[in-house]
């Protein structure tokens, strides 16, 4: 008997209790950095120095971080589930876990790629955190040597992944949010996506206003997604 495909789309709140900070907990600055500075493709083309400054301190606060109950959380899930996640954060978290099935729809943030050419992307080295390997600057140039950029989609591109993302929610038999206000587009479309009487799990401390056939878990990622394993498991 196949398992039931049970779908997750994670945003920044699964990752905020591993201490990955967000533009939304500095109120649209990240260290200090106006966003569009650091984050979209006008910023990279005024200023790539910043740009590779600003993700290189970011890949050093990541891999200075763990994943949480929540990630963990979900890998034990696949025992009983066929888990996919769709999560929009360009942290590594998830697989760090060991969750097998997971698509970013903003980017990878241990990844850069070459300028010339989007479709060759390079994993930076990490397992020591000594290691340049981790820095990169607008002089980083690719076996071909092309410049490279981080592999993060900038505010104003599009989103490649959200087609299969789109098709992933379809097939799911249970859908769960978890960590987003809802309000990022297109990610927050998914639910649309869902098809009608699938159950839908939304967990965020502070969730957004939901149709009420989707089931609220008011509580931060760690302790929602604790719920929802006792919920599932239930059922």
């Amino acid at each position: 008997m196949s398992k039931k495909k049970l779908v997750i789309s994670s945003g920044a709140g699964i990752s905020a209790e591993s201490g990955i900070k967000t533009f939304r907990d500095s109120d649209g600055l990240w260290e200090n950095y106006p966003v569009m500075e650091v984050a979209s493709h006008e910023g990279y083309l005024r200023n790539p120095a910043l740009i590779h400054k600003f993700y290189n301190e970011r890949r050093l606060q990541l891999v200075n971080a763990q994943p949480n109950a929540a990630h963990l959380g979900l890998v034990e899930l696949e025992k009983d589930f066929d888990v996919r996640v769709i999560t929009q954060n360009v942290d590594d978290l998830h697989e760090r876990a060991g969750s097998t099935n997971v698509l970013h729809l903003h980017g990878e943030l241990m990844k850069v790629r070459s300028v010339r050419n989007e479709r060759l992307l390079y994993t930076l080295p990490c397992d020591d955190l000594s290691d340049k390997g981790l820095e990169t600057s607008e002089d980083t140039r690719d076996p071909n040597g092309d410049k490279v950029r981080p592999h993060i989609v900038f505010f104003g591109e599009a989103v490649p992944n959200m087609e299969a993302a789109a098709r992933l929610a379809q097939e799911a038999d249970i859908f769960v949010v978890i960590g987003t206000t809802l309000v990022v587009y297109p990610a927050a479309a998914l639910i649309q996506y869902v098809r009608r009487g699938v159950p839908i799990y939304y967990i965020d401390p502070n969730p957004a206003a939901v149709p009420d056939w989707v089931t609220v878990i008011k509580k931060p990622a760690t302790q929602g997604v604790a719920d929802l394993i006792e919920i599932l498991r239930k059922g």
